[in-house]
């Protein structure tokens, strides 16, 4: 998924579930930072406090995912929580949508009540949760399940204007990513995302699978040739209502958190649906939310704005925490909490859930 599901789509869910405005806000955030926490990195206080941390997230074709660690320690817990099914390991890495192990991924999350960083832990578990109704099918590793026939893809009720733009973003990806002087054999049924990454998640599709709107099918080249037909719409709208049910259960176990109690999702439904059906760019889906959200339709107390997302407000915090005497500073900032949650929650998937489940990843 993208920033308009990830962050406004997240933000109205909270709200719409009850809880306070801040606190959406912060859950939303934590939620698409984990795609914009891209870097390992440090901070150092003047006091000889330090914060180290680690990527949530590696851009597309970073060198970085190719390597067996990486794409263990971001991309399974974090993009691609595996779903447990098949009859060998790599085929039980595959994620799958609303998976046991998902669920069992959540319950553990708001069970963390009394952690200083619950609500930004939240904001974690929402984005991995929704990522399983959009990477689906896919595997968080460098893996022949994650092969797909070139140009296979086809597109069904998309109007001339999207398709169009859609493909040419293909094509800038392309040119960006792809512009080797010395040429490179690639297998002629593999599209060049899926060569350059490894094979790793669903790069072969480049990023249909997180465009909601998009009603397509394409071939899986191994084991052996089978078509898939996708329906992102229902799939993004039975991922709305799921984050809408976390956070009713989160709202239930903090109520001083919640402003009210929410709306009905049967009645915000046909709502959501409408802006998840939106063909169009990102920035236009983005501009969905915010007209839902100015209605009085999908939150108790009517209409009002989703707060603009700014990837630079939390990379500020951690720039200025350098020039900060005292590290004690770094408790009150959500980025350290974000962090904090990032690290349990990278510990509880790789060597507690995913254990438990007999799978070894790292």
């Amino acid at each position: 998924m993208q920033t308009d599901m990830h962050y406004y789509g997240t933000y109205a869910m909270a709200r719409a579930a009850g809880l306070r405005a801040g606190i959406c806000r912060t859950i939303a955030y934590a939620a698409q930072f984990v795609d914009d926490n891209a870097g390992k990195d440090e901070a150092r206080f003047k006091d000889g406090g330090g914060i180290d941390y680690d990527a949530s997230a590696h851009h597309t074709l970073n060198i970085k995912n190719l390597g067996e660690r990486d794409q263990r320690h971001v991309w399974v817990p974090f993009h691609f929580l595996p779903g447990n099914q098949g009859d060998n390991f790599t085929e039980r890495l595959v994620c799958r949508k609303n998976s046991d192990i998902a669920q069992e991924m959540v319950k553990h999350h708001l069970e963390m009540a009394e952690a200083p960083f619950t609500v930004e832990l939240l904001g974690v578990a929402a984005h991995v949760y929704a990522d399983t109704f959009s990477h689906y099918g896919f595997s968080g590793v460098s893996s022949h399940h994650n092969r797909v026939i070139n140009d296979s893809w086809k597109f069904f009720d998309l109007n001339p204007n999207t398709e169009k733009y859609i493909m040419d973003k293909a094509e800038d990806h392309k040119r960006k990513y792809w512009d080797e002087p010395g040429g490179l054999l690639i297998n002629i049924k593999s599209s060049f995302v899926e060569v350059a990454s490894g094979a790793l998640g669903h790069g072969a599709v480049l990023t249909f699978p997180d465009r909601p709107y998009l009603e397509w099918d394409f071939e899986y080249e191994l084991p052996e040739p089978r078509r898939e037909r996708r329906s992102n719409r229902a799939t993004f709208l039975e991922g709305c209502e799921a984050l809408y049910s976390m956070f009713r259960r989160f709202a239930d176990i903090h109520p001083r958190l919640a402003e009210n109690n929410g709306k009905k999702f049967t009645d915000i439904r046909d709502l959501v649906k409408r802006v998840i059906d939106t063909q169009a760019s990102m920035d236009n889906r983005i501009e969905a939310w915010q007209e839902a959200s100015k209605s009085d339709d999908l939150f108790v107390n009517g209409g009002e704005s989703i707060p603009p997302y700014d990837e630079a407000e939390w990379g500020n915090i951690i720039k200025n925490m350098k020039d900060r005497e005292n590290s004690e500073y770094a408790l009150s900032t959500p980025v350290y909490r974000f962090f904090q949650a990032v690290s349990l929650h990278r510990n509880y998937v790789l060597r507690e859930l995913l254990p438990k489940h007999k799978l070894i990843v790292a």
